[in-house]
């Protein structure tokens, strides 16, 4: 497999698996020797981005700060993994053209939104469905789904490890030097 420094781009609901998907497919792009790093949501929000909020507004300058990063880490040499609810797809768009769509891979993980408030790790959901959290992706505000992802993964059907391979094969398909 060439090394190849991209962006992969996992969005989807909260509990939808994107961080799962993202650490196992950092294992197993760093078992192949290949430097990765994963930007995930909770912990960018702690991070590079701690002095923003939830507002559109906020959102979407969280999802800039990302995609710039993103870029940084490709073009040294590093695959980068971001694990974003990114609920709108206009944001999603302006990543796709600050890292460049040669190296951006839109992974949409499509859990449907009642298996994500079952798993609702976090108590996300039932804080939002009680009124405790306004504004949360897929109850008080929407989601809009990619059009043309480059993968759709279904986690309440695929397990990680399948999820990683078909990960892994089209980034095989993609490799560029």
């Amino acid at each position: 497999m060439k090394h190849f420094p991209c962006t992969i781009w996992l969005t989807g609901l909260s509990a939808a698996g994107k961080t799962t998907i993202a650490h196992a497919l950092a294992a197993a792009l760093t078992a192949q020797g290949r430097m990765c790093d994963v930007l995930d949501g909770d912990v960018v929000r702690q991070t590079l981005c701690r002095d923003l909020g939830f507002s559109r507004e906020d959102r979407s300058e969280n999802i800039r700060r990302v995609a710039v990063r993103c870029k940084e880490l490709n073009a040294a040499g590093v695959v980068a993994i971001a694990a974003l609810v990114s609920p709108y797809r206009d944001d999603r768009d302006k990543a796709r053209e600050t890292v460049g769509d040669a190296r951006f891979v839109e992974v949409f993980v499509s859990t449907p939104l009642a298996v994500c408030e079952r798993r609702d790790p976090k108590g996300l959901y039932k804080k939002a469905r009680t009124g405790e959290l306004a504004n949360l992706t897929g109850v008080g505000d929407v989601y809009e789904a990619p059009l043309a992802p480059e993968l759709s993964i279904d986690t309440s059907l695929q397990t990680t490890e399948a999820a990683v391979e078909t990960v892994l094969h089209l980034l095989n398909g993609r490799a560029k030097v």
